[in-house]
């Protein structure tokens, strides 16, 4: 293969937007890909054993770095397996390139072995596809949708039909240099004003930050600092703010805490600054709110607005800050800091490991892996209840960095999210908060860890049932149903040495610091396997009626059932008890 075939054209384009590494499963349609990428020190081809972990792992690398993340899948079920990690991707706003096969163009409509429509399918989840139908057309079309991912943070796919892929490119007189450094984007001066403007005439300000301020988090705590303002942030925004920066009170939402619930609620003005926090139950309902965001779909579609901003937000807040009047008066931040205080109080105790109750409580384990990770660690996190505890018991404090599927929510992220962020740097210490649901969803490439030796430390939060699903269901007003959320585990930590890895189940709560240290020292990829209580119950920041409602009508109903017969009620009762008083 001669370096000006189609698929050394795609490594070249690849490697000059900076993306080294990529994750799949190979196939037929691959196979010339693999080999361009043979004796390419470039490259590193990584192996995996599910597509959807291959994307997940290419999110990961590029929510971490701001760059792109590959994956690959070759003709019709590899491809469609990316599908979900792609999706993840797309609403996560990571700029990640699929490169998937294609059967031969002369096969095409006639139901060949494997054929499927992928512009079709993925038409949805793909801000542009490149279909290669012509070697010459390898350099335009790739580079338009590396450069998209890059740029645009958008999901793109590339495809290379078996027949094509081998062949020459004619002509390399259309590549040019990847565009790498994207346009600061600031909004007229006139808006600027007029959200000084409101700024300055509230009484009651405060700031709402999500992950658009990873680049701005000086130029916020000083507007935070002008105005006297509390800072309320979004779950993605956790490891951008944390607790001991001033004036942050925390998250809101169903996951927050009374601070962070009680700044954004009861303000006369509020300053939502990068987030598109998507549950509008929780955002004021008559204060003026100046929205200040990049992307014009965000302005406005959550509440309604005084004042859209189109803009970076340190570019934006650079353009704002001198407009406007300092203020003086603490009592509304100071009250939202004294609420977040005692709730941090309340979150102490609860992760004490003097609550010795067994099964143990879920918030002792994420509290302990709080206090003995690195400064630089990063935490991947699945879906469910694991992401209640990172949540509320972990610190982002040093360079800490955070990665889940926070707004697709697909259960089964956290381990191949581990992976792609191992990847990056092996030395670096990454650890996956996985619950034993997700964690049963993409267990089989915990040997990918092996095989790579890279050893991250996996946290499974074994309570035999899909928590988070038991009590959406009691809050709805349905009783505890079984055979729909209860799960049957293996030992974790026995399935850890069989791949070759290593693992300890912890039961006791005096084992947890020992389990943790092991973990961390560990250059093996490590599970604990944490056997906690399924009876504890998540308290959101407020209760309002429908919920207490709802919670009323599932213990009633759950009551009717025992009386019928239906033991498992009883013994869930008790587990919510023994784990809740």
């Amino acid at each position: 293969m001669t370096s000006n075939s189609v698929c050394k054209v795609l490594l070249d384009i690849l490697a000059d937007a900076g993306g080294c590494q990529i994750f799949g499963v190979t196939g037929d349609a691959l196979n010339p890909l693999l080999e361009a990428m043979r004796g390419d020190s470039r490259f590193e081809w990584i192996g995996v054993r599910h597509e959807e972990n291959a994307a997940y792992a290419a999110y990961a690398q590029a929510h971490l770095t701001g760059g792109i993340g590959i994956c690959a899948g070759t003709v019709g079920p590899g491809a469609l397996h990316l599908i979900n990690g792609l999706y993840n991707a797309r609403r996560e706003g990571a700029g990640v390139v699929a490169i998937t096969g294609q059967v031969a163009h002369r096969e095409r409509g006639t139901g060949y072995h494997q054929e499927v429509n992928l512009e079709k399918v993925f038409e949805d989840v793909c801000g542009y596809q490149a279909v290669i139908n012509s070697p010459d057309q390898m350099p335009r079309l790739a580079q338009i949708a590396v450069q998209r991912a890059l740029i645009n943070r958008e999901v793109v796919r590339i495809e290379l039909p078996i027949d094509i892929s081998e062949q020459q490119v004619p002509s390399l007189h259309q590549l040019h240099p990847i565009l790498k450094t994207p346009s600061t984007l600031i909004p007229p001066e006139s808006e600027i004003d007029r959200a000084a403007e409101i700024i300055n005439a509230g009484r009651k300000v405060a700031l709402f930050a999500g992950v658009g301020c990873r680049e701005a988090k000086d130029k916020v705590l000083a507007l935070s600092q002008r105005l006297n303002a509390p800072i309320t942030h979004s779950l993605k925004g956790k490891d951008v703010f944390d607790y001991d920066d001033p004036n942050v009170v925390g998250m809101t939402g169903l996951i927050g805490n009374p601070g962070g619930y009680h700044a954004v609620r009861d303000c006369d003005v509020l300053v939502m600054l990068g987030t598109d926090f998507p549950y509008e139950w929780f955002l004021p309902e008559n204060a003026k709110i100046i929205q200040i965001d990049r992307n014009v779909e965000h302005l406005g579609r959550r509440a309604p607005i005084a004042s859209g901003l189109l803009g970076d937000v340190g570019a934006t807040l650079d353009l704002l800050l001198p407009k406007l009047a300092a203020k003086d008066d603490r009592a509304f931040a100071d009250r939202q800091v004294k609420l977040c205080t005692k709730w941090l109080a309340q979150q102490d105790r609860d992760s004490s490991l003097e609550r010795d109750t067994e099964p143990l409580h879920p918030q002792l384990f994420a509290r302990q892996v709080s206090d003995k990770a690195a400064d630089d660690a990063i935490f991947a996190m699945d879906i469910g209840e694991c992401t209640v505890w990172v949540a509320r018991q972990t610190r982002m404090k040093g360079g800490r960095r955070m990665v889940g599927s926070f707004n697709h929510s697909s259960l089964g992220s956290g381990l191949p999210s581990a992976l792609g962020a191992a990847a990056l740097d092996p030395q670096r210490e990454v650890w996956a908060f996985c619950g034993d649901g997700g964690f049963g969803m993409s267990m089989q490439d915990f040997v990918t860890a092996v095989r790579y030796e890279w050893p991250i430390k996996v946290l499974v939060f074994n309570n035999q049932t899909l928590g988070f699903v038991k009590m959406e269901m009691e809050v709805a007003g349905y009783p505890l149903n079984p055979a729909a959320t209860d799960l049957v585990n293996p030992d974790f930590a026995e399935y850890a040495r069989v791949c070759g890895g290593d693992g300890v189940r912890v039961e006791h709560a005096a084992d947890i610091p020992e389990a943790v240290a092991r973990a961390k020292e560990s250059r093996k990829p490590f599970i604990i396997d944490a056997m906690v209580t399924p009876g504890e119950l998540v308290m959101p920041p407020h209760i309002d009626t429908k919920m207490a409602w709802g919670f009323g009508m599932s213990k009633l109903k759950e009551g009717i059932l025992l009386a019928k017969g239906e033991h498992a009620q009883w013994d869930n009762w008790v587990k919510e008890l023994k784990a809740n008083l």
